[in-house]
């Protein structure tokens, strides 16, 4: 084991407890501040507040996104502490762990000499990430509709990660899926895997063919004029970044059955998420202490 023993977990949701139970299971002692659920284990404290965690951890892991509002650390809990908590506290000889870090943090971190990880700009957590998050919407779909996804007509609407692998999981279920892109090349892959495709720009002339809709564009893309074309039973499934791509606004006015869900790998799949982040935490302590 490296020298990074003492672990301090803040906020997030119920990954976060995972995270401090495997690495409990590991025999790394772990100080936390507003996790989602109590924790009882004899290498487990509670503490008061940022502070507190911060003079007795020297590894800090905060949650995906580190704040949603570029102020409050975010969390399933009331929390009152700030990123500007975080920034004034932080020395040289903490690791900073943790996901959608503003860049107020990682430039401070650069300028002060201290090492600072964003997991989602890892390729291979984002990745494994989509899994949770196409069977997290997969599982929305479903709740929110009277339907099968089976042989029902599906748009996916963009072909990045999550739409691929979102692609891939409905066409297992013989759902019939046709993906909306801007980039040739996507819409190539795409066709290449047995995927109908339209182009983005064209796709009001197709909305109201849609059983269901998955945004992944974190752009507004579907505006009131798209909208005013889709089916009056069609559901929306949003699950790019806030705000997402979708004029919610519009369709709760419409009565319009489009829903934003974010954190999908934090709710659905939480155990599988927080590996997949041990993995990553493990191998950056054992680099930073060799």
């Amino acid at each position: 084991m490296s020298h990074f023993n003492n672990i301090g977990i803040f906020g997030g949701d119920k990954r976060q407890v995972h995270i401090a139970l495997s690495l409990l299971d590991k025999g790394y002692f772990i100080y936390s501040y507003r996790l989602y659920d109590q924790i009882s284990h004899k290498n487990h404290i509670r503490v008061g507040g940022l502070d507190e965690l911060m003079k007795m951890s020297n590894v800090l892991i905060g949650p995906i996104p580190l704040t949603r509002d570029l102020v409050t650390i975010s969390s399933n809990t009331a929390c009152d502490s700030s990123s500007k908590t975080i920034a004034h506290l932080l020395n040289k000889d903490h690791m900073l762990l943790g996901g959608m870090i503003p860049t107020d943090i990682t430039d401070l971190c650069q300028t002060r000499g201290i090492f600072c990880y964003d997991f989602m700009k890892s390729d291979k957590i984002a990745i494994m990430n989509a899994i949770a998050t196409a069977e997290g919407s997969i599982l929305e779909a479903i709740k929110n509709s009277d339907r099968n996804l089976h042989q029902s007509s599906c748009l996916i609407l963009g072909y990045g990660r999550c739409g691929k692998i979102l692609a891939n999981k409905l066409k297992g279920l013989d759902a019939i899926v046709t993906v909306a892109a801007r980039n040739e090349d996507a819409l190539a892959y795409a066709t290449a895997s047995g995927l109908s495709t339209v182009k983005l720009c064209n796709i009001k002339n197709t909305l109201r063919s849609y059983q269901f809709i998955f945004n992944t564009i974190p752009s507004l893309v579907l505006d009131q004029e798209c909208l005013k074309k889709v089916s009056p039973d069609v559901v929306i499934i949003d699950i790019a970044s806030a705000p997402g791509g979708v004029d919610f606004e519009y369709a709760l006015n419409h009565g319009i059955n489009a829903k934003l869900c974010l954190g999908l790998p934090g709710k659905v799949a939480p155990r599988s998420s927080a590996d997949i982040l041990v993995t990553e935490i493990e191998a950056l302590m054992k680099e930073r202490s060799d």
